[in-house]
């Protein structure tokens, strides 16, 4: 068997894997070939890899199939890595695009080392993720359903006047609306009963979520998460399971950029253009981290809930937490002042509180 490496580029979709294989130097693919995207494809091509070289390595791009076939290959002691979509570079005056094609540029980038290889979580950091991405659907399915419902009683005429929109005086007086036509009470009941549903639904996942944060695996980096000001249980979750490890990070800057926080930039010879934020990386981050950013509006001494948070926590991890307090709460007001939209401000301190996530991440 020869000992060379051989660079495999797999153009993955639900049922098939286009293959190009490329040994060692060589420039253009010695075989390309499509499997079925099945476990009678995957044993074959496992098979047919082993015999050609003992240092065989894949990529494919994040899709589809998740990180199913990278911990196939695992089992089978073959390398496989996972590359960034968004990342690969393209050619842009190329307008033929295949498989065929993709499977044998992802090859010939791996072996130049041009692609940006994602972090492959662990089974339970991925079903945690699932847990928190399920709960953020069930959120979202909630307030269409509450859409629906508001919007059919406005159009009949039906307006709470109370303060506090789907608090329990407010669901009280929806079961009080009866329309005379059966239909219309039909809907109305069908609309009601499927939000409940939803809020049950997503009383479960706050529970389990809150199972999960008091488990010795997770207890202390949430709580040690917790200590900053707009991070509880969910939030603090969210980060653990989105980001992974903070430590991969080596600068602050890192994490920024993957959370996609960072202004972007097209500058040229003596101009500079810096524009809105790139918005690249993972949303689910970005979100619950602009969520957070919005409580440093409020004043910088923390409250009792707060306070009783950070009771017991180690000195390094307060002394971050209280030095995000008075500068985050600091930049807010200055750019107020200065004019700034609050919304973009809300984006900037999110962007320094990364920082200070990165921080706690680096000592807890």
């Amino acid at each position: 068997m020869r000992e060379y490496t051989t660079w495999v580029g797999l153009d993955d979709s639900a049922k098939t894997i286009s293959v190009a294989i490329l040994h060692g130097d060589e420039e253009q693919p010695r075989e390309e070939f499509t499997i079925a995207n099945d476990s009678t494809g995957l044993g074959r091509l496992v098979k047919r890899l082993k015999n050609i070289s003992d240092n065989v390595r894949c990529v494919y791009e994040a899709g589809v199939n998740g990180y199913h076939l990278q911990r196939y290959f695992e089992q089978h002691a073959i390398r496989c890595d996972i590359a960034a979509p968004s990342l690969t570079p393209r050619q842009v005056g190329k307008r033929v695009k295949t498989d065929k094609i993709d499977a044998r540029l992802l090859a010939k980038l791996y072996r130049a080392g041009q692609l940006t290889l994602i972090t492959i979580p662990q089974r339970e950091q991925e079903s945690l993720r699932d847990l928190l991405r399920a709960r953020e659907d069930s959120m979202e399915d909630l307030q269409r359903k509450r859409h629906r419902l508001a919007r059919l009683l406005l159009r009949h005429g039906h307006k709470y006047s109370g303060k506090q929109a789907w608090s329990l005086r407010h669901l009280q007086w929806i079961k009080s609306v009866h329309f005379d036509n059966g239909c219309d009470q039909m809907v109305l009941h069908e609309y009601f009963l499927a939000m409940v549903e939803e809020m049950d639904r997503l009383r479960k996942f706050d529970e389990k979520i809150e199972e999960l944060a008091a488990q010795p695996t997770y207890q202390k980096a949430a709580a040690c998460l917790m200590a900053l000001k707009g991070i509880k249980t969910l939030t603090a979750m969210t980060i653990i399971a989105e980001a992974l490890d903070l430590k991969r990070f080596k600068q602050a800057p890192q994490l920024m950029a993957a959370i996609g926080v960072v202004p972007s930039e097209y500058s040229s010879g003596a101009r500079e253009c810096r524009g809105s934020i790139t918005k690249t990386g993972n949303p689910h981050l970005r979100r619950v981290l602009i969520e957070s950013a919005w409580h440093y509006r409020h004043s910088s001494v923390p409250g009792k809930t707060l306070q009783k948070r950070r009771k017991g926590l180690p000195a390094e991890v307060l002394e971050i937490a209280q030095k995000a307090d008075k500068r985050l709460n600091k930049k807010y007001r200055n750019l107020i002042n200065r004019g700034k939209d609050n919304r973009k401000a809300a984006v900037a301190v999110a962007r320094e509180l990364a920082g200070f996530i990165w921080a706690i991440g680096q000592v807890a």
